[in-house]
């Protein structure tokens, strides 16, 4: 068995690797043209993720200045302002790490700020007065409050030749956004769907030729007129595609990594990768492993009916758009399911156990499942897929 499925293992690698321009094109290809289109994306991708004009902004202070607060009156601002005092700082931070919570902005001015201001001598050598605002970058509307305050400071600021400075201690933590809530934000919507897209995408560029292309050409013929069995061939097949749709969904994932800042509109500070450690990294690796395998055969049965690559095609497209639209599933749910009936549908399940890595909720015993239920789903594929190379109305049927 083993020598068997190796042989046909080496073949479906050399015929795939010996074409140089399929190599490239499958496996390098996509992850270049990710890379080059995502990062012309990038600012049409960032002016999305704007906030409603109706959004009343929820911001508390400590000794704003009724100049400073028509000013934010004639910015729209003034709606969710609330007054507080310097004792409420601690709860105020507290409820701004919370990316979902009420609170946007909070604003600390010094006690005698128009006054301050109005006797400071900039070259005096003395420290200007300082404001302090505090926010979460991964909050869509704390941060778009946040740039709105700045941008309104810093033209208050040059109107009165530098009388104060904004955050200017490089100690303090002003944004108080968790580099783990700003990367699940952004990954766990995006790269569960990017992923099964490329996924699917490899399979579906070399799935089709393995198979129903060999049946078009007649080469399959002889293949299983030989001594081996159908299922080392079909178990061969599925093998090799799979370890080329996953160097193809290597290649894709890398593109989209380093686009991701891009994308986020992120600037040079951008959100890193490395917030993921090598655990996450490996679970990871597994679940597409194991999707990669389970679409692969799917794949591959729907070649085996096929009678050419044109017609493998035709019959691929519907599974493509199911695909497609359970990715979508994961762009519009807030982590991972609990439930663990989620981990049992094909599909569905690896896109919940990708956003559970990306978002840092993993469901240990969802993983798990899911990764048993896809081998299961593989298996009884290879057997389907064995059955249909038994059937020579089916092989043999140009």
């Amino acid at each position: 068995m083993k020598n068997t499925i190796i042989t046909i293992l080496k073949k479906e690698l050399k015929r795939f690797f010996s074409d140089k321009r399929m190599a490239f094109t499958t496996i390098l290809l996509p992850g270049i043209m990710i890379f080059v289109m995502y990062n012309f994306m990038g600012d049409a991708f960032s002016d999305m993720m704007t906030v409603d004009d109706e959004y009343v902004y929820s911001v508390e202070s400590v000794n704003m200045p009724e100049s400073i607060k028509a000013m934010l009156d004639s910015a729209g601002m003034s709606g969710g302002l609330k007054d507080t005092d310097a004792q409420s700082g601690e709860k105020a931070k507290k409820e701004l790490e919370n990316k979902d919570g009420a609170l946007d902005l909070y604003i600390v001015f010094p006690e005698n700020f128009e006054n301050d201001i109005a006797v400071y001598n900039s070259t005096s050598g003395d420290k200007a007065p300082q404001v302090e605002i505090y926010y979460n970058s991964a909050s869509t509307e704390s941060q778009t409050a946040y740039e709105m305050f700045i941008e309104m400071m810093d033209s208050y600021e040059s109107s009165m030749a530098n009388k104060f400075d904004v955050n200017p201690d490089s100690d303090v933590q002003y944004d108080l956004a968790n580099e783990k809530d700003a990367a699940a934000t952004v990954f766990s919507s995006l790269l569960p769907m990017l992923l099964l897209m490329f996924i699917f995408s490899a399979c579906m560029s070399i799935g089709p030729e393995s198979i129903s292309g060999e049946k078009e050409r007649g080469t399959i013929a002889t293949m299983l007129v030989t001594p081996a069995k159908r299922s080392h061939i079909a178990l061969g097949k599925i093998i090799a595609l799979s370890i080329i749709a996953l160097l193809s969904g290597i290649s894709s994932t890398l593109g989209t990594m380093l686009s991701l800042p891009k994308i986020t509109g992120a600037g040079e500070e951008g959100i890193e990768a490395n917030v993921y450690s090598a655990q996450d990294y490996i679970l990871l690796a597994v679940i597409i492993l194991s999707t990669v395998l389970l679409i692969v055969t799917l794949i591959s049965i729907i070649s085996a009916f096929a009678r050419s690559t044109k017609e493998a095609g035709t019959y691929i497209m519907p599974l493509m758009i199911v695909v497609m639209l359970v990715g979508l599933s994961g762009m519009f749910s807030d982590g991972a399911k609990t439930e663990l009936y989620n981990y049992v549908i094909p599909i569905y399940n690896s896109v919940q156990c990708m956003t559970g890595v990306f978002s840092f909720e993993i469901i240990p015993f969802g993983m798990l499942l899911t990764v048993i239920t896809n081998i299961i789903y593989t298996g009884i594929g290879v057997f389907v897929l064995t059955r249909m190379f038994n059937d020579e109305r089916i092989m043999f049927n140009k």
